[in-house]
C-alpha cells in the first residue's frame, strides 16, 4: 500500500488535502497564541507610540505561560515592532546581536 498525506494513492491528493495538512501544522505551531494573555488585553499596550510606556505590556508578559514561545516567534520572524515575550524591539535586537 502506497501511503500519502491524504490517505489516497500517491499522486491522487487534492490541493485541498495539502492545504488542510498545512493548516493543521500551522495551528500546532501557533497554538500558543490562543493561550497568550495579550490576546485578552488591549493591543495598544503592546504597540505603544514612540516614547510611550511599555510597563503594562511587560507586566502582562511576566505572568504569561507562553512567554518563551512568544519571544522565540518574534526572534525567528524578525518582529520589529511591539512587545513580544516581554521584550521591546531594542531588547530583542540586543539578544540577536549577542547570539552572533
Amino acid at each position: 500500500m502506497g501511503g500519502s498525506i491524504c490517505g489516497r494513492a500517491a499522486g491522487r491528493c487534492a490541493v485541498t488535502d495539502l492545504v488542510i495538512a498545512q493548516d493543521s501544522i500551522a495551528e500546532e505551531q501557533l497554538g500558543w497564541q490562543e493561550r497568550a494573555l495579550c490576546a485578552q488585553t488591549d493591543p495598544e499596550a503592546f504597540f505603544p507610540e514612540k516614547g510611550g510606556s511599555t510597563r503594562e505590556a511587560k507586566k502582562v508578559c511576566r505572568s504569561c505561560e507562553v512567554r518563551a514561545e512568544c519571544l522565540e516567534y518574534a526572534l525567528e520572524h524578525d518582529e520589529r515592532f511591539g512587545i513580544w515575550g516581554g521584550l521591546s524591539e531594542r531588547e530583542r535586537r540586543r539578544i540577536k546581536r549577542e547570539a552572533v
